[in-house]
């Protein structure tokens, strides 16, 4: 698969359980070897970055050595990374953990965990973030956090590369999408788009089924059966009613729904889920 992230704006990676974007995660930063193919950074490849911790900041998982405490944790990455220390008191306080700051990571509840690992990443002056589910364990207060936080850092010109399974929460700040499922590219383009394609669909309820499928085909309509109605997508309730009445086929329920990103997403991938519910 070939997709481009552009600078300057939030672009959200999703797709099914098992579908190999943790995986594709972890080859974009060298933890995992691909077969084949590469990734670059304004044409550098991960390996050959003169500074790659200062351009690259990555949270791939939430762990954290259990024993240190928050402040000793932040001050040894800030030591390794050349970080100047006083760097580790500002991220700590600016995650939300500066109550917590002298406990040991070991007691932490899984949404402090995450915020330690994302005071880690922010302590380096990069330039481009990715994050592996970040949103994992944060309570609302921490998710509103994350989500200004990102949307600030695009603002500012920095590339954010996310993966999250909150495709409502997603939806408010991310701009552009990359859909993959089984392993392949689905789509690559912005959430306008994406939700746009088949925004809007139209549910009829009427005593001539069979005709009404085949006339509204016969317009290019996509139609679907469902129980005693039909749901067409990609027109409005206006253009269906104008239809029935050029055709003379009576309509006893005519109702314009609009849909969201997650429903877009769950139909664009459902062929290609490896766990999925009934």
């Amino acid at each position: 698969m070939t997709f481009d992230v552009a600078g300057g704006r939030v672009t959200g990676f999703v797709g099914p359980n098992g579908a190999g974007k943790s995986t594709t995660m972890r080859m974009m930063v060298g933890l995992t070897r691909p077969d084949s193919g590469e990734v670059r950074y304004h044409g550098v490849q991960y390996a050959d970055l003169k500074w790659p911790a200062r351009t690259v900041g990555c949270v791939l998982d939430a762990h954290v050595p259990s024993g240190r405490t928050a402040l000793n944790h932040l001050r040894a990455t800030a030591a390794i990374s050349r970080v100047r220390a006083g760097r580790a008191e500002h991220v700590v306080a600016e995650v939300g953990l500066e109550t917590a700051a002298h406990q040991r990571a070991g007691k932490f509840s899984l949404g402090m965990r995450q915020c330690l690992a994302l005071a880690a990443a922010l302590l380096r002056d990069f330039h481009i973030l990715l994050l592996d589910e970040p949103s994992n364990g944060l309570d609302p207060d921490g998710i509103r956090w994350l989500r200004n936080y990102l949307s600030d850092f695009a603002a500012r010109g920095g590339t954010v590369f996310v993966s999250s399974h909150l495709i409502s929460e997603l939806s408010t700040f991310a701009s552009d999408l990359v859909v993959i499922g089984g392993g392949r590219l689905l789509a690559a383009e912005s959430v306008q788009v994406i939700t746009g394609r088949h925004d809007v669909a139209v549910i009829v309820e009427t005593p001539q089924p069979v005709e009404r499928v085949a006339l509204l085909t016969a317009h290019g309509f996509v139609v679907e059966a469902a129980a005693d109605r039909l749901v067409v997508r990609g027109t409005t309730r206006a253009v269906v009613s104008q239809i029935a009445f050029d055709s003379g086929i009576r309509l006893l329920e005519l109702t314009e729904t609009s849909r969201s990103l997650e429903d877009s997403l769950l139909d664009m991938t459902r062929s290609t889920a490896e766990f999925a519910s009934n």
